[in-house]
């Protein structure tokens, strides 16, 4: 029995789920180098608003289709829904849980990413979503939010796939991994969490 648990804190798109952006924008564009580019300056422009929650999720698809009266908004819902699938690391929250507190945080809206965890929810201790704390990565703030739900600050790892968001968390004390586009961070993980536990003969059968 593990006496106190390290904290495993997990970016959702990315390194649990995709990362729906770039192929979604794409697709909506219908191969049209033009509309991309003026898709992508309306993402811009509206991406932090979106991501902390200032519209809602109603509010961007209304603005979207002010903007691009041309896009059928139903089929652009199930094209973002159909774009953020699960990543192959998902499936292993359930073992991790047994030898750390899982904590999610994510830049996203959670519309989104909550049906996609349902299954998860007894594995998870926190899940903080930009959209429903007001604050985006790498804004010091929504960390301060993680932070606060944590019970063992002294054994923390945070897995991210964006470089920039690793900075607040190192400044929390937090050690960090960045996960690469292959899934190989999945590997390190137990190792990881060994080496934190603390490595010893008595925590090894945790391990096998």
């Amino acid at each position: 029995m593990i006496s106190k648990k390290p904290e495993l804190i997990l970016n959702i798109a990315g390194v649990l789920i995709t990362n729906f952006s770039q192929s979604f924008w794409r697709n909506l564009s219908e191969e049209s180098n033009e509309l991309l580019k003026e898709l992508l300056i309306f993402k811009n422009e509206i991406r932090k608003d979106l991501w902390t929650g200032n519209i809602s999720e109603d509010d961007f698809w209304l603005l979207l289709k002010e903007q691009f009266p041309i896009v059928n908004i139903k089929n652009a819902q199930s094209l973002l829904l159909n774009t953020i699938k699960p990543l192959p690391a998902i499936e292993i929250i359930p073992i991790w849980s047994q030898y750390a507190n899982i904590h999610l945080l994510s830049n996203h809206r959670s519309e989104w990413v909550y049906p996609i965890f349902k299954p998860y929810m007894d594995f998870i201790t926190s899940i903080t979503v930009s959209d429903q704390v007001g604050y985006c990565k790498p804004e010091p703030k929504i960390y301060e939010v993680v932070n606060s739900c944590i019970t063992n600050s002294e054994s923390v790892l945070y897995v991210e796939d964006q470089e920039k968001n690793l900075i607040p968390a190192k400044e929390l004390g937090w050690r960090t991994m960045l996960a690469d586009n292959y899934c190989k961070w999945v590997n390190q993980i137990m190792p990881m969490l060994k080496e934190m536990i603390g490595g010893d003969d008595d925590h090894d059968h945790l391990f096998d």
